[in-house]
């Protein structure tokens, strides 16, 4: 018996003791936890309107019609404020953007209740996409701690992949459970989360990543000029020949201009746009695409079995088993190269998800989701570590504002697609667009196979100085 329990200490310390250390470091359990709880909306919102248009207006169609603009709008909107967060601080552009956001939800659960013409809820949604980017905000503040320990960041950024599951685990079932009984208390209860992890959040300033304006001002030198001295620096610590000083200050010089055709990030206006993070954010696309589509079709199959109200559960199954994904995979040192996990992670949920086509239960699509599910976050989990490798520090919020804007394009793509079908075909034309672009977008990751592997043999870029 006392071995067992030996045992049992043993593996938990081995699962939990390092991110217990992170949690214990001077307040940033405070900003990690402050974070995951002002993301509600993420697992919230789509599901709420989903549940609420299709109660009250009883259309699928306008169903993912909504949430494909509320994608959409957030995809445009996204990598907007991740690079006004890099240009300006976290707290200057989260407050303003906090209330356009509130000011939304409250407009449209009135207006879905009160059951208001449909152009009125087109003009809405757009407007819900007005949120912080706090997952990207979260893990740049954990960079910036960890600098140079490449262990623990790398265990930090599974832990914020631990939180984020913790966050879906909670948020689904609690939506689907309270958009059933009212969209209004559900949108009331994402509001409150909303103001209560902003204050944690933006109330612990000790941790806050200086700005662009605050580094240049710093360094004497224009935000312009900033950027590029970083570029030049990325480009540097890459191996590769970056221009001169004087060369690099020449608008539209030719040398000025190579360090982008080789997809590095060193050109005259800083760009952070190269073969690596174009493939990437090519493959969160299709990730975003397939994974929407069988967001909504699940929905739709519960719905012909009457079993609706479980389909938040059927969700939370694969956050559960997400989560205890992330946990395994943040406890251990890996020796197999980044990329390997990145495309083995991403197959096993891309066929997964594709097998829901030959599900004639709902509870099998949950046992799929229970088994493929411990692949979810590690995948997320080896993005956001792909990241280190193809941005530089200040621009860390844009670069992961652009991976999550391509995944909710994708979102849009999927959901409005997915729609479509299931109006015409029921639940199983869902599922033949959900399996289609689970493969399509497997075939698509795979095209990208060459520069992704490529980008983890680089080194992180959270180690430029200026």
């Amino acid at each position: 018996m006392t071995s067992f329990t030996a045992g049992v200490k043993d593996l938990a310390n081995r699962l939990f003791g390092g991110y217990a250390e992170l949690l214990r470091m001077p307040h940033t359990a405070r900003f990690a936890i402050g974070s995951v709880i002002a993301c509600m909306p993420f697992p919230m919102v789509g599901m709420t309107i989903t549940i609420s248009v299709q109660h009250y207006y009883g259309n699928y169609s306008l169903a993912g019609a909504l949430t494909a603009i509320q994608a959409i709008a957030t995809a445009l909107v996204g990598p907007l404020l991740g690079k006004l967060v890099d240009i300006y601080g976290q707290r200057q552009v989260s407050i303003p953007t906090i209330i356009v956001w509130i000011i939304a939800s409250t407009s449209l659960v009135t207006a879905i209740t009160r059951h208001a013409p449909q152009w009125v809820l087109y003009a809405i949604v757009p407007f819900m996409a007005a949120i912080p980017p706090w997952g990207a905000m979260s893990r740049g503040r954990w960079t910036r701690l960890l600098r140079g320990d490449h262990a623990r960041t790398d265990r930090a950024l599974s832990l914020s992949g631990v939180l984020d599951e913790c966050m879906w685990v909670v948020g689904n079932p609690l939506a689907s459970t309270l958009a059933v009984i009212s969209g209004l208390l559900a949108f009331s209860f994402t509001g409150m989360c909303v103001i209560v992890g902003a204050l944690m959040f933006l109330t612990e300033r000790t941790t806050e990543p200086p700005s662009q304006t605050q580094l240049a001002r710093e360094a004497g030198l224009t935000r312009a000029q900033y950027r590029e001295r970083e570029a030049q620096k990325a480009a540097a610590l890459r191996g590769t020949t970056t221009p001169t000083a004087t060369t690099a200050a020449t608008p539209g010089n030719r040398a000025a201009d190579e360090p982008s055709s080789t997809g590095r990030s060193g050109h005259s206006h800083g760009s952070i746009w190269g073969p690596g993070l174009v493939a990437v954010c090519a493959t969160w696309f299709g990730l975003g695409a397939f994974q929407s589509a069988a967001g909504i079709s699940i929905i739709a199959f519960a719905t012909e079995q009457n079993m609706k109200q479980y389909t938040g559960f059927v969700f939370a199954c694969f956050s559960l088993s997400s989560l205890t994904g992330a946990l395994v995979y943040g406890a251990k040192n890996w020796m197999i190269p980044l990329w390997k996990r990145f495309y083995v992670c991403l197959a096993v949920v891309n066929l997964g998800i594709g097998s829901f086509l030959f599900a004639k239960h709902l509870w099998v699509i949950m046992v799929i989701y229970l088994v493929i599910g411990v692949c979810q976050a590690p995948t997320w989990i080896n993005g956001n570590q792909l990241m280190l490798h193809l941005v530089p520090p200040s621009r860390f919020t844009e670069g992961m504002a652009w991976m999550g804007a391509m995944n909710s394009i994708g979102s849009s793509v999927g959901s409005a697609i997915a729609g479509a079908y299931i109006d015409r075909a029921g639940s199983h034309g869902g599922f033949v667009v959900v399996t289609a672009l689970a493969i399509g977008s497997l075939l698509i990751a795979l095209t990208g196979i060459r520069q992704i592997k490529s980008s983890t043999e680089a080194p992180t870029l959270t180690e430029v100085e200026v």
